[in-house]
């Protein structure tokens, strides 16, 4: 079967922004297949923002210490791939289609039970996928990103040594509960007995639940701010320097190749994780800032055209807007900033907007192309009663969007930069449209 033919196969599945929540399909799947979850010890990462980010940090402490990693995320920008990375890689597309072709078997036998009704979701194939050629490598730990929550999350089929929890924030309400309490609830599901516990700061809400989960589990637990945390930043060009607290004390001036506050705290975060899996024991600082330098993270206010500057984030709820433009503001400071904007029609959209509305000189709304995006059409009237009229531009086309707000760019001359964001596809689509021009 040709790889086109295998992601359209996979495609056709029950997507994932439409939920089954049941462990049945994929733990059935693991059983048949051996319990490939089991090979290696893992991070689990869940929280609303910064997991990707997060797990790739972790991912790159890990390798500079020689380690074999598998690091499974979510959602992917191009192309299903880059979910599954081996050695900080997306697998090949040989290794895809042969892996698919391993486990289809073992997929439909679980898919002619109907467990709970439905048949294997495309997130639970493709994290069946992930821990199956994660064991065949075989890797040394695994590093995984939940996908959505995490006590019914597909991924949660693994017992992990390390569970970290970035800021808890209102997203997925229609899944997850609509209050701060009942989607921390959600997501210490990935606590397990004994697991260590890496916690970022949180609201009390959150805090209380995840503490109590804890303590229920008897799982002990890492305070940012109190036993790790970033004592000190200074942005830098191409990121930031940063002082760290770790298990084994403060360690300076390490440079990070990203930008942000967020990011800096992200950074702590993974080294707290690869601490703890080693039992709470100090990495040597050489380590850290070989792995540091070793991350790469594409749309992560990633720079990705000089003239005019433009940057790409997947930003895509209130929180993680507040954040990015945040991190804009000190690393690019675009005078004035334009932005490119599309969001999925299931996201607050309005508070997103109203973020934007201060700091935004024009927006360029557009779409990106899945049936989830609002149309631009759409998402401009919203603007629009925001921005007001002759702030916002609709361009359905992306392309055309991105050439109307580089005309915008340039006739506002230097310090001029634009912000495209919104989503991860409108993200995923954008960088491949600029990369290819760069060719």
């Amino acid at each position: 079967m040709a790889h086109t033919d295998v992601i359209s196969d996979l495609s056709s599945r029950w997507p994932e922004n439409k939920i089954a929540p049941s462990l049945g399909r994929i733990k059935a799947l693991m059983e048949l297949l051996g319990e490939p979850q089991k090979s290696a010890s893992m991070i689990h990462i869940t929280g609303t923002n910064g997991k990707g980010s997060t797990a790739i940090i972790a991912d790159a402490l890990l390798r500079a210490q020689g380690l074999r990693t598998g690091r499974y995320t979510s959602p992917h920008l191009a192309d299903p791939r880059e979910r599954i990375c081996l050695d900080g890689q997306p697998i090949s597309e040989a290794l895809f289609d042969k892996t698919w072709a391993e486990i289809a078997p073992y997929v439909e036998m679980v898919d002619d039970q109907l467990i709970d009704g439905v048949p294997m979701t495309y997130f639970e194939v493709l994290t069946g996928m992930a821990y199956a050629c994660f064991a065949d490598a075989p890797v040394d730990v695994m590093v995984v990103e939940v996908g959505m929550g995490g006590r019914w999350d597909a991924t949660n089929v693994a017992d992990a040594a390390v569970a970290v929890f970035t800021p808890i924030s209102l997203d997925h309400l229609e899944f997850l509960g609509d209050t701060i309490e009942k989607i921390a609830t959600e997501k210490a599901g990935i606590i397990k007995h004994e697991t260590r516990v890496i916690l970022a700061g949180q609201t009390s809400e959150a805090a209380s639940v995840l503490l109590g989960t804890a303590v229920k589990m008897g799982a002990s637990v890492v305070r940012e701010g109190v036993e790790f945390g970033v004592l000190d930043r200074t942005p830098a060009v191409g990121g930031q320097v940063i002082r760290l607290e770790t298990a084994a004390g403060p360690v300076p001036d390490l440079f990070l190749p990203l930008y942000g506050a967020d990011m800096a705290r992200n950074a702590s975060r993974a080294v707290a994780a690869v601490e703890e899996l080693y039992g709470g024991r100090g990495l040597n600082p050489k380590v850290i800032a070989d792995g540091f330098a070793l991350v790469e993270a594409p749309a992560r206010t990633e720079l990705v055209h000089s003239a005019p500057p433009i940057v790409i984030d997947t930003c895509h709820n209130p929180a993680a807007v507040t954040s990015t433009l945040a991190t804009m503001d000190e690393a690019f400071a675009f005078a004035p900033q334009i932005a490119i904007w599309g969001m999925m029609a299931d996201k607050d959209i309005p508070a997103t907007l109203a973020l934007l509305e201060p700091e935004v000189q024009t927006i360029v709304v557009t779409h990106a192309d899945t049936p989830r995006a609002m149309k631009a059409e759409a998402l401009g009237a919203l603007a629009r009663g925001i921005f007001g009229d002759d702030r916002v531009i609709v361009q359905p086309s992306l392309p055309d969007a991105i050439e109307h707000a580089v005309g915008l760019a340039d006739e506002a001359g230097p310090g001029a930069g634009i912000l495209l964001a919104g989503s991860s596809f409108l993200a995923g689509e954008a960088r491949t449209f600029l990369v290819s021009q760069k060719g």
